[in-house]
């Protein structure tokens, strides 16, 4: 185990650990004689294989999987590694099989199997990049949501850029999870005179940078002979000679560590592993105006510059998806916990991951701790109290978009103890799609303190086209609740078209309370189509099925085969006109598909505007199978 690594279980110091909360982990299986899991093991279903035993895909099964394994550390490991919720029950559903892979198929019959078996709380680290509300996947989740199951859903890798967020996290229902950064130090090499830092690009198959000391830099390349390296850091370009062979020979040299700098514009992710033999010294690599920059410190003579360690900015992670869900205007995430290099279980032993898949269950274990804190609670109050308590991201004193983070970083041990609750407290408008409208959105605020308690609403920021009717000063007596009206009258002409997003901030006597809200003025910039499918119908050999979605009404589409290497126009496959926005599905023949074959696929929708939309996807046509007749 590293103890470096930030562990599950740091989130929690409540005296609450999950105990007989039932979990569902619908994912790649689990190890479920890791010791550190074993004793929480409860049960579960496989979906690929269709039997009791949800065990990880093995290496003689075909690619195998760590994936669940990781997850279900994360929320009830139980021995070297602690998860959030060390004593919450652990079901398996096996619904992605070799690789990682599976169909929706697989994963609604999961859903269906973890409703049966009575879960609390399903956890999903899994999705697609279909960014619609209403995918088959999410009406599932939202189903299950109203049978009573909390359902927490990654929101997705597919970031920085909005719209980024896919099925099942859609779900109106589903409390989806972005990813934050931890707590941890980044390398950089620091010249207090010059006032100029370099961040540092740790290489693989080396040891971590860890040099945090002043030391002499020597440029490796243009070194006299019979020059030392001892107790210095070497720097070099980057050149034809691999990596590892300039590691090797800098450790030769007696050199402390080693940077590389690229020799075109952009960062360098470079690695050292070989075959041959170890590097024992730290190498990382730098860009290349960085690197002439200290290698013309260097020509003016001896130079020394300071290796530190220095505190990495807690944020959002760039990989997370961002929301909004299209069509429905919707805020997801809606709220985050850590994703990035998180140390968690996986078969045979332990390995760190990064990605939402890491950041569901952490919260997924924050609501088995607050399931049993508070077992008479119902399901709208462990969401609302886990939301009402997030603490917002900001960077450089600008709070970051609710689409970027939800409500903010996950606070469990405010979320046992809140002294209000927010019902829904995001604050989604919706579409403005005339000259004057007024849109209202009501919030349930609970009063947890044992005193009445006085809030009012501050002013927001004047906008011009933007008229706020917010309540004056209003108290809740203790433990009651008391339903709010949010009115928000906007002119078209007045405001900027596209999507608009802010806080509104809540006061209390003693805490304040922060509220993220979306407006959209007549047109967003979201994906038009999403989620184009085109494969053979199972069990036939004659038709192929095609879907699609689109998110607003368009005038027409068309599909058309390409070339995936000549670029060069092979036929069209289909064409629709005057269509409106949700799914739309149907068959093809193999005589109007065509020769079979790979085919790069451009898909061109006409919106009502006349603009024109182009998507591209690859799609594989089979060989008809001949069957002995």
């Amino acid at each position: 185990m590293d103890p470096a690594e930030p562990i599950p279980y740091d989130l929690n110091s409540t005296d609450f650990t999950g105990k007989d909360v039932k979990v569902g982990v619908i994912d790649t299986g689990i190890d479920y004689n890791h010791p550190d899991l074993q004793d929480n093991y409860q049960g579960g279903y496989d979906l690929v294989d269709f039997d009791e035993d949800p065990m990880e895909t093995t290496p003689e099964e075909g690619h195998p999987t760590t994936h669940g394994t990781h997850v279900a550390g994360i929320i009830a490991g139980n021995g070297e590694i602690n998860g959030v919720a060390p004593d919450a029950d652990i079901y398996s559903y096996r619904a992605l099989g070799p690789g990682g892979s599976g169909s929706s198929v697989q994963v609604l019959a999961a859903i269906e199997k973890a409703i049966e078996d009575e879960m609390d709380i399903i956890n999903l680290s899994l999705g697609n990049e279909v960014n619609v509300p209403d995918y088959p996947t999410s009406m599932a989740v939202n189903r299950a949501s109203e049978l009573g199951i909390i359902v927490v859903i990654a929101n997705g890798n597919s970031g920085p850029d909005a719209w980024t967020v896919g099925s099942p996290a859609t779900a109106d229902q589903s409390v989806s999870v972005g990813a934050s950064t931890t707590p941890q130090k980044e390398p950089v090499l620091a010249d207090t005179f010059e006032e100029t830092e370099i961040p540092l690009i740790e290489t693989a198959g080396a040891p971590p940078w860890e040099l945090d000391q002043s030391y002499q830099l020597v440029d490796m390349d243009n070194m006299e002979q019979g020059q030392s390296l001892h107790g210095k850091i070497a720097l070099t370009r980057r050149k034809e000679i691999p990596f590892f062979e300039l590691a090797l020979q800098a450790e030769n040299m007696g050199a402390e560590g080693l940077i590389i700098y690229n020799s075109e514009p952009g960062p360098l992710q470079a690695s050292v592993e070989n075959n041959r033999q170890p590097v024992n010294i730290p190498v990382a690599s730098i860009q290349k105006e960085e690197g002439e920059w200290l290698q013309s410190q260097i020509n003016q003579g001896p130079y020394f510059i300071d290796s530190v360690q220095k505190d990495a900015l807690l944020t959002i992670a760039p990989f997370s998806s961002r929301g909004p869900v299209a069509v429905q205007w919707a805020i997801k995430p809606d709220i985050s916990a850590p994703g990035s290099a998180i140390w968690s279980t996986v078969p045979g032993g332990y390995q760190a991951m990064d990605g939402t898949s890491m950041a569901s269950p952490h919260v997924a274990g924050a609501f088995a701790v607050l399931k049993e804190a508070h077992p008479d609670w119902t399901n709208k109050q462990l969401i609302g109290a886990l939301k009402t308590t997030a603490l917002p991201f900001e960077e450089k004193d600008t709070r970051l978009n609710g689409t970027t983070q939800g409500m903010g970083l996950m606070q469990l041990d405010e979320a046992v103890d809140p002294s209000a609750i927010i019902y829904d407290p995001q604050l989604e408008f919706g579409k403005l799609n005339h000259y004057q409208e007024e849109f209202t959105e009501t919030v349930t605020i609970e009063n947890r303190t044992d005193k009445t308690q006085t809030y009012h609403f501050e002013t927001p920021e004047r906008k011009d086209g933007l008229v706020w009717s917010l309540p004056q000063t209003f108290t809740i007596q203790p433990k009651e609740k008391k339903e709010i009206t949010i009115k928000l009258s906007m002119n078209r002409d007045r405001l900027e078209e596209g999507v608009h997003e802010d806080w509104l901030t809540l006061q209390a006597e003693e805490e304040n309370y922060t509220l993220p809200y979306i407006i959209v003025n007549q047109e967003a910039d979201q994906p038009k189509t999403a989620g184009f499918e085109f494969y053979l119908e199972p069990f036939e050999n004659a038709e192929y099925k095609y879907q699609f979605y689109l998110t607003e009404f368009v005038k027409s589409i068309d599909v058309s085969l390409y070339h995936p290497e000549t670029l060069l126009f092979e036929r069209k496959l289909l064409e629709g006109t005057e269509l409106e926005e949700g799914e739309h599905e149907g068959v093809l023949t193999r005589e109007e598909t065509g020769a079979p074959g790979y085919y790069l696929a451009l898909i061109t929708v006409e919106l009502e505007e006349g603009e024109f939309e182009q998507v591209e996807t690859m799609i594989f046509i089979e060989e008809e199978v001949q069957k002995v007749q």
